[in-house]
């Protein structure tokens, strides 16, 4: 890649560029703006860095190795769905056995009652719910700040300056909290 390539260019473009010449520093770009995303994405799934770390480089190399099958499109979606089925394959490798023998588990989690999952599950809906209810900025902020992105890139992803971001981000938990707090705190 010559050094008058902009760092501004679409993920899409660079994926055509990766795609007609096959110069890896394309990749190198797409991999260096969503490999936060897709690591965390990767750690939600398995709630340890360890595992997350091998699922984000297995995701990495799965889409370099097939970019050429990426058409026009949203190319985060793209990787984000690689994530998830390399998380799936991974887990389904491991299961959940032998996840908690290498954690050194030795006592089996506490079972969860059927009525304390549904108290849970309603209380989720709940804040989905009322997360609706927000404006759509603050929102989108919110969104993007629960999948673990910084006040500099929510305002480089939403187009806002980092001052409305971090205003629309107190508000929206604010109205938020406002709003299930009771909710929340009635679960066990």
């Amino acid at each position: 890649m010559s050094s008058q390539a902009s760092p501004a260019l679409t993920d899409e473009e660079l994926a055509s560029r990766f795609q007609a010449t096959g110069d890896p520093e394309y990749f190198a770009q797409i991999f260096a703006r969503h490999r936060r995303l897709v690591f965390l994405a990767c750690r939600r799934f398995f709630g340890c860095n360890g595992l997350a770390e091998d699922a984000t480089q297995e995701t990495f190399l799965r889409a370099y190795q097939a970019m050429d099958k990426f058409r026009e499109g949203n190319l985060c979606g793209w990787l984000m769905c690689i994530a998830r089925n390399v998380c799936v394959d991974v887990w389904r490798k491991r299961r959940p056995e032998s996840l908690a023998s290498e954690l050194g588990s030795v006592n089996p989690p506490e079972t969860v009652s059927l009525q304390h999952r549904t108290e849970v599950s309603r209380a989720m809906q709940r804040v989905r719910e009322e997360m609706k209810s927000l404006t759509p900025e603050q929102r989108h902020c919110l969104e993007l700040k629960m999948d673990g992105y910084t006040y500099e890139e929510t305002a480089q992803r939403t187009g806002l300056p980092i001052g409305a971001v971090k205003s629309h981000l107190q508000n929206g938990r604010r109205m938020l909290w406002s709003r299930v707090q009771e909710i929340l705190s009635q679960l066990p």
